[in-house]
């Protein structure tokens, strides 16, 4: 069995969730800045990369983050192409510690229209496809963000999703179709009924063989996305934590049955640079534990 087939077969089989530790160059500084590094510590881009990867770093690395509650981890193009011990990134998750590696591959947003904020055009993907291929990348993620309940802008950010995403399962992975559902959405319930009308219009469309996952925003409505979950098109659905905390995110995601959760700022909630490395794979633990019993429903 191949590597790819290995990990959809991770996916189908196993009860875990996916790690998001993708944060691109905006979301860096505040990235850093939870984990104990302030913006006066560094200067300039290439060393705000290495401080951030070196936390990723720590954190793959800890024993605490494996492939027994991991499924997968969403990595950053700068992520995928360093080292963690002195191999590339993706071969160390998989070979190492059994976790699927995933590749965001959106360069950021549009601004915002018709309540809604589309990708950024992505003239190069197909290149970066092809080398996330070769570097044993399974599949992708790519974030838009729904800002209210528009029916037009809806449809048009789930058209862009899929469009793309035919785009990437021709290149071999398997996209993440994240249309992010923005907590603060005035009416998201409603904007959340409209998505789901959407996704399932488009999924009924992929071909057999076609396969995505879908990175969503917890639902105010429980069970919401019980269709797309059974969809044949669907290897997985994910929660992303959306500005909750991970208390809350995982109360949240323990009443969604079979959803499992995708956390980045919700997983590294309380890790700093300054825990000895007890306190730093100690807390990992118990974050990772909470965010994998509470997908287990």
């Amino acid at each position: 069995m191949s590597y790819f087939e290995q990990q959809k077969a991770k996916f189908r089989n196993q009860p875990g969730f996916i790690a998001a530790l993708d944060q691109s160059g905006g979301s860096t500084p505040k990235a850093l800045k939870l984990y104990g590094i302030a913006e006066s510590e560094y200067s300039g881009d290439a060393a705000m990369m290495d401080l951030i990867h070196a936390m990723r770093a720590r954190i793959i690395t800890s024993p605490a983050f494996n492939g027994d509650r991991i499924l997968a981890a969403i990595l950053f193009e700068n992520t995928m192409d360093r080292e963690i011990e002195g191999r590339p990134t993706a071969e160390y998750l998989w070979k190492v510690k059994r976790v699927v590696p995933i590749l965001k591959v959106d360069k950021g947003l549009e601004g915002e229209a018709n309540g809604v904020q589309l990708m950024k055009p992505m003239p190069d993907l197909d290149k970066l496809l092809a080398r996330a291929k070769a570097k044993g990348i399974f599949g992708t993620k790519m974030r838009s963000v729904i800002k209210q309940a528009d029916p037009s802008g809806i449809r048009a950010i789930v058209d862009q999703q899929f469009t793309i995403g035919r785009q990437i399962i021709a290149a071999g992975l398997v996209p993440i179709i994240e249309p992010e559902v923005d907590i603060k959405c005035p009416d998201k319930a409603a904007a959340e009924d409209l998505l789901k009308k959407e996704l399932l219009a488009q999924l009924d469309r992929l071909t057999e063989g076609q396969l995505v996952m879908l990175k969503l925003t917890l639902p105010d409505q429980d069970n919401l996305y019980a269709e797309c979950i059974a969809h044949p098109r669907v290897l997985k659905v994910v929660a992303l934590s959306g500005g909750y905390s991970r208390d809350e995110a995982n109360r949240r995601l323990a009443r969604q049955k079979n959803m499992v959760a995708s956390f980045s700022r919700a997983l590294t909630e309380g890790l700093t640079a300054q825990q000895t490395e007890a306190q730093f794979d100690s807390a990992l633990d118990a974050a990772i534990e909470s965010i994998y019993q509470a997908s287990r429903t």
